[in-house]
């Protein structure tokens, strides 16, 4: 048996392989009325497409935990119940191929209110279903995005209460995980960075500081999520700055503080925060940070990057760099990637019935 295909138990959930996908806009929703935010047919079909293909662990996209937490006006919600109905169409089937649905809440903070990435991907506003946006600071994401409102204490403590609604919804949804989005860039990572972050309350400045609304976050999510399910938390290990921005050491530093506050496993990405960060990618360029975080404390990780070849994933788990291997783009090329990766390594994943004299 390769090791990509061996089963992980977290907490009280068992996924039954460590090929995972990772959670990709789609930028599909309904932008307003009774059906905004709510999955429709073609997320269904999306997610269902690479569940029957033998991924072990779908992560549903971003998932805005209120209307102006979304990245664009044609996000996924969980903010009400309307939306809870719909979704529960998707993890039942999911569930039934054998499949963990797990989902991602977020909130876009002062990089929401955008536009399809097909169209451009730059701000919209009201005219075209926008908003103003929140974060940490008044300091804009480039020059393109609009200075954003800085958030008052009520305010943050209000968005750590719509997380946690969100993350009851999720639950009532059917999902088996949740993960709280603190990368790429949006409000949690916002909050991270001393590139984002110029506060100078009690949610700005030094480490202590910066870290706190994410914790505040993990804390109100951990309180309502049940004790046999398990919360990630997807972090950027790295701005890619050298001097003034989010650091690896910090990620290792954070990651012990996550796993305090009953984080199940870090989901490794990078980057995001800065418009023009220099990033040298290639297969597995982020796969270094997640191994730090798997060497150097007690909690699971999981890898991503540009990682496409079957080999290549199993030897990152039977290497001990990581738990499971989150794939973004080569999902999207190939939805059966699961399938045919444990043909290639000769393990052995689920096939439905109704394929199953074609596998």
């Amino acid at each position: 048996m390769s090791a990509l295909f061996e089963p992980i138990t977290l907490r009280d959930v068992t996924v039954p392989n460590r090929v995972w996908m990772s959670p990709m806009c789609q930028y599909s929703a309904e932008p307003e009325g009774p059906s905004a935010g709510a999955p429709h047919d073609w997320h269904f079909a999306h997610y269902a497409a690479r569940a029957t293909g033998g991924t072990g662990l779908i992560l549903v996209e971003a998932t805005a935990v209120s209307p102006e937490g979304r990245i664009s006006p044609y996000d996924l919600g969980l903010w009400n119940d309307a939306q809870v109905e719909a979704f529960r169409r998707i993890t039942r089937f999911l569930a039934a191929q054998g499949t963990v649905p797990a989902v991602q809440l977020a909130h876009g903070g002062r990089k929401a209110s955008t536009d399809k990435p097909w169209k451009g991907g730059a701000p919209v506003g009201p005219d075209a279903y926008g908003w103003q946006p929140l974060a940490p600071s008044p300091v804009p994401f480039d020059e393109r995005h609009p200075v954003p409102d800085e958030l008052t204490t009520e305010q943050i403590h209000t968005v750590v209460g719509q997380f946690a609604r969100a993350a009851r919804r999720a639950l009532a949804a059917g999902f088996e995980i949740a993960e709280i989005h603190g990368a790429h860039g949006y409000l949690i990572n916002e909050f991270l960075s001393p590139h984002s972050n110029h506060r100078t309350d009690a949610y700005g400045g030094s480490y202590e500081n910066r870290t706190r609304f994410a914790l505040d976050v993990v804390d109100a999510v951990r309180e309502v999520w049940p004790d046999d399910k398990p919360v990630f938390f997807r972090i950027s290990a790295t701005d890619w700055l050298q001097e003034g921005g989010w650091t690896p050491d910090d990620t290792v530093r954070f990651a012990r503080d996550l796993h305090a506050h009953g984080v199940d496993l870090l989901d490794v990405s990078t980057g995001g925060n800065v418009s023009d960060a220099a990033i040298p990618t290639g297969p597995g360029y982020q796969v270094p940070f997640a191994a730090r975080v798997k060497a150097e404390t007690a909690l699971r990780v999981g890898t991503v990057g540009l990682i496409t070849e079957a080999e290549h994933a199993h030897k990152l788990v039977a290497n001990g760099e990581a738990d499971a291997v989150l794939l973004g783009r080569e999902l999207l090329r190939n939805p059966s990637w699961a399938r045919h990766a444990a043909r290639e390594l000769g393990a052995e994943v689920r096939v439905p019935d109704q394929y199953h004299r074609f596998a």
